[in-house]
């Protein structure tokens, strides 16, 4: 895919927004607006939000904006869209699981369905990216931040269930979880490119931008 004067949709949580890095233009799709000569590099990154729709709803500015609500109102001229998500959904969210048949945004696995449809019906010529969550340190522990009974499998089982769908409809995956070469639980990759264990620095996101920004080249 030719990148230079392309528009590209950015959807995500708080990596998209840029949390992790000193500054909104040190956010990966930034720097891949500047290096790879992007149009536009539109950012729909709201921190804490997630793919599946939360059940009880604590905090408005992140419970309510779960991803297939706010698809619909990202500007509808984008060359591509990128997605890149489910690491709260693990982290913090309440949704279950569910299962592949479902439809809806109240189960991760509907969520998924939910979105993806919802995407390629709104950019039926726009390719539509999906990454993976990088790794995180507390990616093992099947209760996210240890304080709710909510979750029910570690990251790796949300990310193989993304995958899945993405998978189902024939979308092409960005593979953080298995390619990005971030993995915070070695010490020296911690420091070097995720200091808190979840959010990438401005290393780590100019390696988001260099990977993301490749595949799309090759795409």
């Amino acid at each position: 895919m030719e990148l230079k004067g392309k528009k590209i949709n950015f959807l995500g949580d708080s990596i998209t927004e840029g949390c992790g890095t000193t500054g909104p233009d040190k956010a990966f799709h930034q720097v891949m607006l500047r290096e790879y000569g992007l149009a536009a590099a539109r950012n729909y990154g709201v921190g804490g939000t997630r793919i599946a729709r939360q059940q009880v709803v604590v905090n408005e500015a992140f419970d309510i904006g779960d991803f297939c609500r706010r698809a619909l109102d990202m500007d509808p001229d984008a060359d591509a869209v990128v997605v890149f998500g489910g690491t709260n959904d693990f982290g913090h969210g309440d949704a279950p699981l569910g299962t592949f048949d479902d439809r809806d945004p109240n189960t991760y696995y509907g969520a998924c369905h939910c979105l993806f449809t919802e995407l390629l019906e709104r950019y039926p010529d726009a390719p539509i990216f999906v990454c993976t969550p990088l790794h995180r340190t507390n990616e093992d522990n099947a209760r996210g931040d240890g304080l709710k009974p909510y979750h029910y499998g570690t990251l790796k089982v949300y990310v193989d269930i993304l995958r899945e769908v993405a998978e189902y409809y024939s979308l092409p995956v960005i593979d953080l979880y298995a390619n990005s070469g971030i993995q915070p639980k070695v010490g020296v990759m911690m420091e070097r490119y995720m200091p808190d264990g979840l959010h990438p620095n401005d290393a780590g996101h100019a390696r988001l931008a260099h990977l993301i920004g490749n595949f799309l080249l090759s795409y």
